[in-house]
């Protein structure tokens, strides 16, 4: 999982972090030199508003920034009072620099980090084996489609075995049993599935390759920014947090916050977004692939067999 898994998340770090570097800054005792012969009464007097510069980069800096609570942050950066710590202890004040840096980089990215929808949605690219066995129909679950000399898996059927091992729409076969299928047929594949044995089918999966996954705030009203038309994003909302991370249009909606959206209705999917959080992450696909997948496979058994249950972690 990245660092920062949204733009609202990097600048908010870096907010913080500037003001947390300006409130330990060393105040200089004087914004030029005074002559050693003049007394302490006979200096220049400070300018309040040099002063007030630098001791604050960002001095009108709210408590809440892009929608986030920034309260937090502060508490676990400002341990430390910066002017006494300057005065008593200056070859501290470094020191406090760091430990507070630190602190910022366990507090900050958690503001999408923490997110449950995050965390399930999560798209490695890796591989992985998994063992299933078959049902008491002799089905394992799933239907795979050829594309580009890939096999990929194109229906997962919900509460087969193919389901509960945690095989997604768009993972990649590489292997089963032992056998490439690089270059196989639908057919081919499904006939290799057919004449394994009932337990013990092992399968080599890359983790979905065509898809990935982009992190959303809601804003104030509760929108991400964009819109979608039969699971198609089909337009961006200008300054939205799906224009500021980076969505694309002519992309098919996946999944929302790790849950498989392929197959509902466009209602459905608008209310699985409205019930998440103040963030969501949704998992596409370019539509151009999910078309290939897709091809002669009927809506209505997509709808009624397609996996869309919640996974638990």
């Amino acid at each position: 999982m990245p660092l920062y898994p949204t733009l609202e998340d990097l600048n908010a770090h870096q907010m913080v972090t500037a003001q947390n570097r300006a409130d330990f800054a060393p105040q200089p005792s004087a914004p030029y030199p005074v002559s050693p012969i003049h007394s302490a009464a006979s200096a220049p007097a400070l300018d309040s508003s040099y002063v007030h510069s630098a001791t604050a980069l960002y001095p009108n800096l709210e408590d809440d920034y892009m929608g986030f609570d920034l309260r937090a942050l502060r508490e676990a950066a400002n341990h430390v009072d910066s002017r006494v710590a300057a005065v008593r202890a200056p070859e501290h004040v470094a020191l406090n620099n760091a430990h507070n840096s630190s602190a910022l980089n366990r507090f900050v990215a958690p503001l999408s980090g923490t997110s449950v929808g995050l965390k399930r949605a999560q798209v490695t690219h890796g591989i992985r084996e998994v063992i299933l066995c078959k049902d008491a129909t002799g089905k394992i679950g799933l239907r795979a489609k050829a594309v580009s000399c890939g096999v990929f898996v194109q229906l997962v059927t919900k509460n087969s075995p193919a389901a509960l091992a945690g095989i997604r729409f768009g993972d990649q076969i590489l292997q089963i049993d032992g056998e490439t299928v690089a270059g196989y047929s639908m057919e081919k594949t499904h006939k290799i599935f057919n004449n394994c044995g009932v337990n013990g089918i092992r399968i080599v999966i890359r983790d979905r390759p065509f898809e990935r996954t982009v992190t959303l705030h809601k804003s104030s009203d509760g929108f991400v920014g964009f819109q979608f038309k039969e699971g198609q994003i089909i337009s961006i909302v200008k300054e939205s947090s799906a224009a500021r991370n980076g969505l694309l249009t002519d992309h098919h909606l996946l999944e929302i916050d790790g849950q498989n959206v392929v197959g509902l209705k466009d209602k459905e999917i608008t209310k699985l977004i409205q019930d998440a959080g103040n963030v969501v992450t949704v998992t596409v696909m370019p539509s151009l692939l999910f078309g290939h997948i897709m091809k002669e496979m009927a809506f209505s058994l997509v709808k009624s067999s397609m996996d869309h249950g919640v996974r638990d972690f």
